[in-house]
């Protein structure tokens, strides 16, 4: 938002210096992001008086002056008639740019060197265009810039406004802000017209048919107008914010826009079919041509304003091209109205359309503002065009607010911004932005009722009249605290040790943790292939979605990961490994919350391990992820887990035939696997990842509260090994398992270092073998004891399987 301080000081006097009222103004929520000043360009055009003045011998209309400035002579090719001796005028040096971006150099004009410009007023934006030079009062010392001869200053401030604040994006809503802080009053302008008599609505109607996105509709009707250039004062208002002047009509329009805050828009009233207005919502895949001449597909949800018969403007966001002010307008039907800011946004973003006016009705216009703003237009319309007010206007209102009445708390004022403010304090303040309070006599005071302007569509709560008690008294007067802290310490919460037990494990083992968001795309169970009787199809769906890829809550969090997976392989990422801890979500009955279980899941792709010279580099497999599994199970303490191939039917997800369960005792406790080549294609992969799972709350039972600590045998060990050729289908994970079970108090460990397939084992069948190491803690073991025990642990093992012995 642009504000000039010479408008700006129409409304309010402006008792501080520049940099101090900047400073103020950011102190209070409404950020100065900058300051500049729009005559500081003039300070290369100095006052030079002529001295003399020669017909140009190679044009009829110019002349050639001789220019003093003060100890430098100029020589300046000049076309204006008034050129004279003797006088005094702006002179613009080489490397000048005027105000309306022309920049000045010496040049060669038929065949006359030029070393600069003498200007007119229209040049320097100092006034209309006279079509001569500027003729300064004799006094003015010659050689000074312009802006210091003639105290020219003119300075803008570029306000950062947050969204929450759509009062500020007008001139009188600075100035509401400036008078707060000087604690002074507001000179609002002051309009008179006189409504005796109803002769528009015989003329005129108009129809809303969407009240919901159209809660008030205002109208005017101006006759016997003449559409010509604005008075220079009126452009000069617009270029001070940097809008461009058209015309009268449409330049009034935006002045009062930007003056009150109310975006307006003219109609040429015969151009309207049936001279009424109506105000409905389009039709799917209507077309509309606006003013900037391209055509708009529309929607059923964006709202028009249309004649009897057809669409005449984007309400809220843009005119179109069928009814717009042209030099033989007369009649000018003049709008002012309320628009749902919902309805605004989604039609600006749908078109990609953003206009000053679309800017802020998105935001919130002051709904009991539009009358005043029309009069307002109304009668500069009268004042500049010469036209004629037609008696009475239209005010639809089908949807009229009531200001709300806030209760506020002076204990809780003070205990929240940790001030003693008593509640004459907090109604003075309150008062210096026109907020009608006061207090409630029944509570000693302590209670305050106040109602906002209905222009601060701001402010509907406690909290909102609080912040506005800590800005107006100054952030920063505001006494520092720090938290108060207890002394005692407090155990963690053993979720939260556990959680990072977990990320210590994997992170020290080469994975980084990944943190995706909660929401994910409704296919994201198609696309896992879950099976309909899945729990995890019963998802939770969000009301109001950020976007249609995050509309419901994560059921599992291999989406997050594979999608993670996804963005790095796009940018030849390859290798990675990667972690996440987080909540899923399942529906559970509609009245109950959804039901919540914290999982710990990671993926694996690409090569074991970095590309070596001295080695053949390797890809990741199945074991890989199975081995980073066990350790974070060995590094929290559980050591009964064991892995069970789950059932084809039980895969989804994952590989068949390379997944495992991850059970303690009966109890599933997750899975781990490779992921299934069609669920790769769903989420666009091409490399081949592995993942694994665990349910947070199920393995957190079996993670021992107390460390035991053994001593280190300080004997040796023995081992010995056994090559079993047992069926291809039993799984050496049982084979490991019978062989702990026994419980030998010599038995240290057992390791399966061997598998083969093929001849000359017989088919369906497998050779396998294991080392089993055994130890004492009391004494060196002899070979004979340890023959004897390894013997009856190997027949137990050929019994258990069937199994037979190598040849």
């Amino acid at each position: 938002m642009k504000v000039s301080l010479r408008w700006l000081k129409e409304y309010v006097p402006i008792q501080m210096a520049v940099k101090e009222l900047a400073d103020a103004l950011t102190m209070t929520g409404l950020e100065v992001e900058s300051i500049t000043d729009r005559f500081a360009c003039l300070q290369s055009v100095l006052v030079g008086r002529i001295l003399t003045v020669a017909p140009h011998p190679n044009a009829d209309r110019l002349s050639i002056c001789n220019v003093d400035t003060s100890g430098a002579r100029h020589i300046v090719v000049c076309g204006a008639p008034n050129a004279a001796p003797g006088i005094l005028v702006p002179v613009a040096l080489p490397g000048t740019v005027l105000p309306n971006g022309m920049e000045i150099n010496s040049s060669v004009i038929r065949g006359q060197r030029s070393d600069g410009m003498l200007c007119g007023e229209s040049e320097l934006g100092l006034g209309p265009d006279s079509g001569g030079l500027m003729i300064l009062n004799e006094k003015t010392p010659v050689g000074q810039p312009l802006p210091l001869a003639l105290g020219l200053s003119d300075v803008v401030f570029e306000i950062g406004l947050t969204p929450n604040r759509p009062d500020c994006l007008s001139m009188i809503g600075i100035a509401r802000e400036v008078a707060a802080i000087q604690k002074l009053q507001v000179r609002y302008p002051e309009t008179i017209i006189s409504d005796r008599g109803a002769e528009m609505l015989n003329l005129t109607s108009v129809t809303i048919e969407a009240p919901a996105h159209c809660p008030r509709y205002a109208a005017r009707l101006i006759q016997d107008i003449q559409v010509a250039p604005s008075p220079f004062w009126l452009q000069d208002r617009l270029l001070s914010i940097g809008l461009r002047p058209i015309n009268n009509i449409v330049d009034i329009t935006n002045f009062v826009m930007m003056e009150t805050g109310q975006p307006l828009h003219a109609f040429d009233f015969d151009l309207l079919a049936e001279n009424r207005i109506v105000v409905r919502t389009a039709s799917d895949g209507e077309t509309f041509v606006t003013l900037d001449g391209k055509e708009r597909r529309l929607t059923s949800e964006m709202l028009m304003i249309c004649d009897g018969k057809k669409p005449v403007a984007l309400a809220g966001v843009m005119g179109g091209l069928n009814s717009e002010i042209v030099p033989n307008t007369t009649r000018v039907l003049l709008e002012s109205a309320c628009f749902s800011p919902q309805s605004i946004r989604k039609t600006a973003k749908l078109l990609g359309l953003a206009t000053d006016a679309s800017h802020r009705f998105e935001r919130g216009v002051d709904p009991h503002g539009t009358i005043n703003a029309m009069n307002r237009a109304a009668q500069l319309m009268v004042d500049i065009t010469g036209g004629c007010m037609v008696s009475g206007y239209i005010d639809d209102h089908p949807g009229p607010n009531k200001a709300p009445t806030i209760t506020l708390s002076v204990a809780a004022t003070n205990r929240l911004l940790g001030t003693a403010f008593n509640p004459h304090e907090i109604l003075d303040f309150l008062s210096l932005v026109e907020i009608a309070a006061k207090t409630k006599p029944e509570t000693a005071s302590d209670l305050i009722q106040a109602t906002p302007p209905s222009y601060r569509v701001d402010i509907s709560r406690p909290e909102d009249l609080i912040e506005e008690v800590a800005r107006l008294s100054g952030y920063n007067k505001i006494p520092t605290t720090l938290p108060a802290m207890p002394a005692e310490t407090v155990l963690l919460h053993s979720g939260t040790g556990l959680r990072s037990a977990i990320r210590t494990i994997l992170t020290g083992i080469g994975f980084f943790e990944a943190i995706n968001y909660s929401f994910i795309h409704p296919d994201a169970c198609d696309r896992l292939q879950l099976k309909t009787d899945d729990t995890r199809r019963n998802i939770v769906r969000i009301l109001n979605p950020l976007s249609e890829d995050q509309a419901v809550m994560r059921s599992s969090l291999i989406p997050g990961l594979l999608e993670t997976m996804r963005r790095n392989n796009s940018k030849q990422i390859r290798e990675l490994k990667l972690f996440e801890i987080g909540q899923t979500f399942t529906a559970a009955a509609e009245e109950d919350l959804p039901e919540e279980t914290e999982i710990a899941a990671a993926l694996w792709t690409g090569l074991r391990s970095a590309p070596v010279w001295h080695e053949a580099p390797a890809n990741s497999d199945f074991y890989d992820i199975k081995g980073a599994l066990e350790s974070l199970l060995s590094g929290l303490g559980i050591k009964d887990a064991c892995f069970t191939r789950l059932a084809d039917d039980d895969c989804t997800y994952t590989k068949p035939g390379y997944t495992a369960g991850v059970y303690i005792g009966d109890l599933l406790i997750g899975l781990v696997g490779e992921v299934h080549p069609q669920t790769l294609r769903h989420f666009d992969l091409r490399q081949t990842a592995y993942i694994f799972e665990l349910d947070i709350a199920k393995i957190s039972r079996f993670i021992p509260t107390e460390k035991t600590f053994a001593a280190l045998s300080k004997f040796p060990a023995t081992s010995r090994d056994v090559t079993l050729i047992i069926d291809k289908e039993i799984e050496t994970q049982r084979i490991l398992e019978k062989t702990k079970a026994g419980k030998d108090a010599l038995l240290e460990s057992v390791h399966l270092f061997d598998v083969f397939e093929g001849k000359p084992i017989p088919e369906g069948k497998k050779s396998v073998s294991f080392r089993i190491t055994y130890r004492s803690t009391t004494e060196t073991l002899a070979d004979e004891l340890i023959n004897n025990r390894h013997q009856k642990i190997s027949e137990q093992l050929i019994r258990e399987f069937k199994a037979d012995l190598p040849a």
